[in-house]
């Protein structure tokens, strides 16, 4: 069949499930981008999460490749057009960790509304402040989740029970895509902007999606909302964001992934920025962890093992 490089950790099923169906294996989940790059024209398959980037001369370089996988979702990184042209096929496995994104963001939303980071902190302290970590309950709020893909529809699944009013936004899906969830209503972005208390981002990462959540889309929401980021980071422009936080036009934030996911390698102002983030406390933040589960990394290399074999 050929060989195959796995570029980071996955769960062995994969390698083992390839191996079985003929395909020779190396798996290398500390290679470097630089040393993948070196190495890329000796292999017919090549699995990646996302530290490897898809461009035009990386496919140039990888001149026997046939296919790239995908280990979840996140296909910025992938120039699918010019694979395409080169004939090489490109597979993702969104489905392997929807659930995980969904389960995450209820449990970011809950943490916020009942202030648990704060009051844990305090509780491991022997401080006692119940009245300060007075909580608010989401039943009988308006949830907006603006992107209905993979995670965007499992999430909403989640909220079926919450007795909430859920809307759903989706520019590239036709009429009726929420059909099957009678308990959640389709909306265009301005009603859910002016109604929701609540907005979950489930976006890719595209040159229109890049700093989708700016000043001016703050501007036309509900004062005080709550926003949820598990989808990219570089939908929401941080400084618009922080600034927002701070006036209180958005009430609180739970936010999974960040438009510079790397500390060390923050300018000064970006450190300035995080701090002021970091120092607030209506947020509830986790390092772009969600999705990252026991459960989903054996899901995802299945669903990708699947996809892969049907290339």
């Amino acid at each position: 069949m050929g060989s195959v490089l796995i570029t980071d950790d996955c769960h062995p099923i994969l390698k083992e499930g390839l191996e079985k169906r003929g395909w020779r294996c190396d798996f290398l989940p500390d290679i470097t981008p630089e040393e993948t790059r070196a190495v890329i024209g000796e292999y017919e398959g090549l699995v990646i999460n996302s530290k490897i980037l898809v461009n035009r001369d990386f496919l140039d370089a990888a001149v026997k490749l046939r296919f790239v996988a995908r280990l979840g979702s996140g296909m910025e990184i992938v120039d699918r057009a010019y694979a395409a042209e080169r004939g090489v096929k490109v597979r993702s496995s969104p489905e392997g960790n929807r659930n995980a994104v969904a389960e995450q963001a209820l449990g970011m939303l809950l943490a916020l509304a009942n202030n648990l980071p704060r009051a844990d902190r305090e509780v491991h302290q022997n401080i006692w402040q119940r009245e300060a970590n007075r909580g608010w309950e989401i039943k009988g709020k308006v949830l907006g989740i603006v992107g209905f893909g993979h995670t965007g529809s499992q999430f909403a699944r989640k909220l079926a029970g919450m007795e909430m009013r859920v809307l759903a936004f989706d520019k590239y899906k036709p009429s009726g895509f929420a059909e099957e969830m009678p308990w959640v209503q389709e909306a265009s972005l301005a009603e859910m902007q002016g109604e929701a208390d609540i907005i979950s981002l489930h976006l890719p990462l595209t040159d229109e999606t890049r700093g989708y959540v700016d000043k001016t889309f703050i501007q036309k929401c509900k004062k005080g909302f709550v926003l949820i980021n598990t989808a990219r980071g570089q939908c929401v422009k941080t400084e618009d964001l922080v600034e927002a936080l701070e006036s209180g036009q958005i009430g609180g934030a739970c936010l999974d992934v960040f438009e510079n996911e790397k500390p060390h390698t923050y300018t000064e102002k970006e450190k300035a920025l995080y701090e002021r983030l970091h120092l607030l406390e209506n947020v509830v933040l986790s390092p772009h962890v969600a999705g990252w589960t026991l459960e989903s990394k054996r899901l995802l290399a299945e669903i990708l093992l699947e996809k892969i074999a049907e290339v």
